[in-house]
């Protein structure tokens, strides 16, 4: 019921505006506070959603104006979400779209659906997505600083977390966060999904694409390589089909 109810809640704040930051970490807290101090943990959350308040405010001011493009700004933004992105590589779609195209505005919703579908085709984790975003926006040294931005943290933690792993594993207070953590990311992606497909899905044709795509995914598990694929062949062919009509 916790856990399902914190999925629901960072699904909703994050359509209203809040940090993904706030919404990932802050369920993770929340669920930790809720099994290992149930006396005081709503006030703790309730400190929480005051926090979580004051940063929605602050981003919301931030996306009012776009920003001037530095390369400097696009490596540490990449930097900051592969510090704080966890749970899957999907969750990185909704740090992509609060930090780039809100807040930055240095892309719109059609060129991050571009970049996710660039992400599922080409060879490697979905964080490629991240590549070709900073190929967008700066060209070859765009590319290579996202690149390096997004990936460096991975490694830096791994080894510093990995003397500790045993210990981690076993603390019931690890899991409890671990768990709220995992479902605000669930949250995180349904809600930024819905976000997307408001963009992607604009006609009965993209409407149909998607049910039948989804269909297939669940019944035969494909790889979404082939999918991307299957959606770009249709689409083509319904180009050439009204073509010559």
């Amino acid at each position: 019921m916790l856990l399902g109810t914190i999925g629901l809640a960072a699904l909703a704040l994050y359509l209203f505006g809040f940090s993904p930051i706030i919404v990932l970490f802050g369920g993770g807290v929340i669920a930790l506070l809720a099994r290992q101090a149930p006396r005081w943990w709503r006030t703790a959350g309730k400190a929480l959603v005051l926090v979580a308040l004051g940063s929605s405010s602050l981003v919301a001011q931030a996306a009012g104006t776009p920003a001037q493009y530095g390369l400097g700004i696009l490596f540490l933004n990449f930097l900051k979400i592969g510090c704080v992105v966890y749970g899957s590589g999907y969750v990185l779609l909704s740090f992509l779209r609060a930090d780039f195209v809100d807040r930055l505005h240095w892309l719109t919703d059609q060129q991050l659906l571009d970049a996710v579908a660039v992400g599922q085709f080409t060879p490697g984790p979905v964080f490629t997505t991240a590549t070709f975003i900073g190929y967008l926006v700066g060209g070859t040294p765009g590319a290579v600083a996202a690149t390096v931005g997004i990936f460096l943290p991975s490694f830096v933690f791994v080894a510093i977390a990995y003397p500790f792993l045993g210990w981690l594993r076993r603390s019931a207070a690890t899991g409890a966060l671990l768990d709220g953590v995992n479902v605000a990311a669930l949250g995180l992606m349904a809600a930024v999904s819905w976000e997307l497909g408001r963009t992607a899905i604009i006609d009965w044709f993209s409407a149909a694409l998607a049910v039948v795509t989804l269909a297939v995914l669940l019944r035969f598990k494909i790889n979404s390589a082939w999918l991307v694929v299957g959606g770009a062949l249709a689409g083509v062919g319904r180009h050439l089909l009204i073509g010559l009509s």
